[in-house]
């Protein structure tokens, strides 16, 4: 009995083998969902909305800016107090940790770990898209305009 289990197993070993070798063609990733309630996506959002509110006196001031990548930046420290500006930059370093941690929840919750990049390149849009007129932009040469 035994042996006939282990020739069945030979027996169906190089089929499994040549099927699990064969890339899938043509298979359709879905569409990655940036409004996904997970308690993951659902904690990091939160906690950026949280922030928000302190971040908007940088903004509207002009101190601070969205990145062309996402992240938000230092514009103009001139006439910031030391105080200021250190709270500006503990600010921005934790924003854009949660940033970062928004973008692998995503990932993570839409079961497409590998499309970390596409997600990103959708929450940028959407950031830009969400800038209010006269914030401060900075474009991939370092460049800062106000958004129109």
């Amino acid at each position: 009995m035994k042996r006939i289990a282990l020739l069945l197993a030979c027996l169906t070993l190089p089929a499994f083998h040549v099927l699990a070798a064969e890339p899938v063609k043509d298979a359709a990733k879905p569409a990655i969902n940036l409004d996904i309630g997970t308690p993951p996506v659902i904690v990091v959002k939160h906690a950026l909305a949280q922030r928000t509110s302190r971040l908007v006196r940088f903004y509207e001031a002009g101190e601070i800016g969205l990145g062309k990548d996402g992240f938000i930046y230092l514009r103009d420290s001139a006439k910031m107090s030391l105080a200021k500006r250190q709270i500006a930059e503990k600010l921005i370093d934790v924003e854009n940790e949660e940033r970062k941690a928004l973008i692998q929840a995503l990932a993570d919750s839409n079961h497409r770990r590998d499309a970390e990049p596409e997600v990103w390149e959708l929450m940028r849009e959407r950031w830009h898209q969400q800038w209010k007129s006269g914030w401060w932009l900075r474009d991939a040469a370092g460049k800062w305009s106000r958004k129109p």
